[in-house]
């Protein structure tokens, strides 16, 4: 594996090789008690401070308590996400320090929430963030991002595609009707990992077809989400591979390919194990435990964990 990647991966050391024993060195640590994981479930604002930036994000306790249908999670703050926001974005991380990110990246986030907190403090470091989530999520979270915006940073709202329409030969349509040129570029999409299919449009660009990074924090709570995440991981990551132009025959890889970065609270074991059996039939995984993690509160007996994947 050339470019950037097996330094990085180099660095993270020893691959993740047997799920069970991974799932069961991290539930052997002393795991404090986040109770579900909310930071605070009955704020409807609530007040950050990361890397030296003050953010004002709101949230919505009336959508979490309801019965919608497809889930309330991602209505509210979970305490892995600001942790997540402050590591990822740190001149410490890894990622930038190796340049697996770097301005001219393009980074999907899976699962976003409403908060955005992820996408204002690393989209200045990088090309184009896009924030995908279900359309309840989109209008807490374009709000979130329209109040903490600088001069740094756009927003447009877009729709992906349906995956029942494979046939379909429409793209993805923004609501804007002119894209924002700005560097430092955020995305809102709506990405169902069931019905939803994936394709070059969620790039939102006519000239990138693929993502340097993808990014799922606090994504997986329970079994039946697993295998549609995980295939969604997949064919997110596969954009990349069947983009590429290999020089050579002999190349049967890209050189740089698509990294997921996987941050979880670590709750139930059972629902940790399953989802790590699953991914790794797809991916090779590494466990972060250095560049700075254990300073921003994710590191051993935080009761979080971040993991790196690069499909097989």
């Amino acid at each position: 594996m050339a470019g950037r990647v097996q330094p990085f991966l180099d660095s993270l050391g020893p691959e993740v090789e047997v799920p069970e024993e991974e799932a069961f060195l991290l539930f052997s640590q002393t795991i404090p008690s986040q109770n579900l994981g909310f930071v605070d479930s009955k704020a409807t604002e609530i007040d950050f401070t990361i890397n030296g930036r003050d953010l004002t994000i709101y949230q919505s306790p009336t959508i979490l308590s309801s019965n919608r249908d497809g889930g309330t999670t991602g209505a509210v703050i979970w305490k892995i996400t600001p942790l997540f926001a402050k590591w990822i974005s740190s001149s410490t991380n890894p990622l930038l320090q190796h340049q697996i990110i770097t301005p001219d990246s393009v980074v999907l986030e899976l699962g976003c929430g409403i908060s955005g907190l992820i996408a204002l403090t690393l989209s200045p470091l990088l090309q184009t963030y896009i924030l995908t989530d279900q359309p309840y999520v989109l209008k807490f979270l374009s709000k979130n991002l329209s109040s903490n915006s600088s001069s740094s940073s756009s927003t447009t709202n877009s729709k992906s595609k349906p995956r029942k329409s494979k046939t379909s030969s429409s793209t993805s349509t923004s609501t804007s009707t002119t894209q924002q040129t700005s560097t430092n570029k955020i995305i809102p999409l709506t990405l169902d990992w069931e019905t939803d299919v994936v394709s070059p449009s969620l790039t939102c660009s006519e000239t990138t077809t693929s993502f340097d990074t993808i990014i799922a924090c606090d994504c997986i709570y329970n079994d039946a989400l697993i295998p549609p995440f995980v295939q969604t991981c997949v064919d997110l990551c596969r954009l990349r591979s069947s983009s590429s132009s290999p020089k050579d025959e002999d190349q049967a890889e890209p050189s740089n390919p698509t990294l997921c970065v996987i941050a979880q609270q670590l709750r139930s074991p059972d629902v940790f194990e399953s989802w790590l059996k699953e991914f790794n039939k797809f991916f090779r995984v590494w466990r972060v435990q250095e560049g700075g993690i254990q300073e921003c509160g994710l590191g051993e007996d935080s009761g979080f964990v971040v993991h790196i994947g690069i499909l097989r």
